[in-house]
């Protein structure tokens, strides 16, 4: 019993160490892209075009967007690190050592899950240094924030996962976020509020589960959010919890790696 609990403490830790080397490895792929991205984010909505439209409830419009830009990276860089590690892992048939080995299929799951937050961490500290230079940037609740930011972490990297697992090939890893989470994520209120909408696209906005999430970032930054802040986390929270069994699930069954 012991052999296997230090095992899997080992195993544990060389995950999270092989995804760290990884993430800083391959630094230009994994670090520098986001940043300029989210750095032309600033540069076009909120420096040029935020002085045309305005502000937004009372606040200036890079203010109201900065939680939804801060959002979106966290999901995106999430959700890549674990699809494309994974997925990588299974070509090389590397992953077959790991799944042999008496590690637990939840250590795997955390192991990956950790990977995903890192490298969201380090690209979220660089869009707090760079909203600084475009605005006052003032946290209203910091623990909400910081709920904000781990719950939304953990969520999209084990939709990576799950992607990483299912997929068969390099193309299956870019359908989810090019015809799933893209539209959903422009979709969720980043850029825009709930109420400056039409009563059934209300309505479709509300079935959005990223939707939630921007306003639980929002609040937390600015203090401002379209529907109950504690309902939103609940959301959340349930998500997480459904994903992370469909991980534990298939990753018992061994679909798509016992072949």
């Amino acid at each position: 019993m012991i052999n296997i609990f230090k095992c899997n403490v080992v195993s544990f830790f060389t995950i999270i160490n092989k995804e760290i080397t990884r993430i800083l490895r391959i630094w230009p792929q994994t670090i520098l892209p986001p940043i300029v991205t989210i750095l032309l984010y600033f540069l076009i909505f909120g420096n040029i075009m935020g002085k045309k439209i305005g502000p937004l409830y009372g606040y200036k419009y890079i203010e109201y967007i900065i939680p939804g830009l801060i959002m979106m990276s966290i999901i995106t860089n999430a959700y890549s690190n674990v699809v494309s590690s994974f997925f990588s892992s299974k070509f090389q048939k590397n992953i077959e050592e790991l799944l042999i080995s008496p590690t637990y299929n939840f250590i795997i799951i955390i192991g990956f899950i950790f990977g995903g937050i890192i490298r969201s961490l380090i690209i979220f500290i660089f869009i707090i240094i760079i909203a600084s230079f475009f605005c006052n940037l003032y946290i209203y609740n910091i623990l909400f924030l910081l709920l904000a930011y781990t719950f939304t972490a953990i969520l999209f990297s084990l939709i990576g996962l799950i992607n990483g697992i299912c997929a068969k090939k390099f193309d299956d890893i870019s359908i989810i976020p090019t015809f799933v989470l893209t539209p959903m994520i422009y979709l969720s209120g980043i850029f825009y509020s709930i109420d400056l909408l039409p009563q059934n696209l209300k309505i479709l906005t509300c079935i959005n589960p990223i939707f939630y999430i921007v306003n639980i970032f929002r609040y937390s930054i600015i203090g401002l959010s379209d529907i109950n802040i504690y309902f939103s986390l609940a959301t959340i929270i349930l998500l997480i919890f459904i994903f992370y069994c469909i991980c534990l699930y298939i990753l018992k069954i061994g679909y798509e790696l016992k072949k």
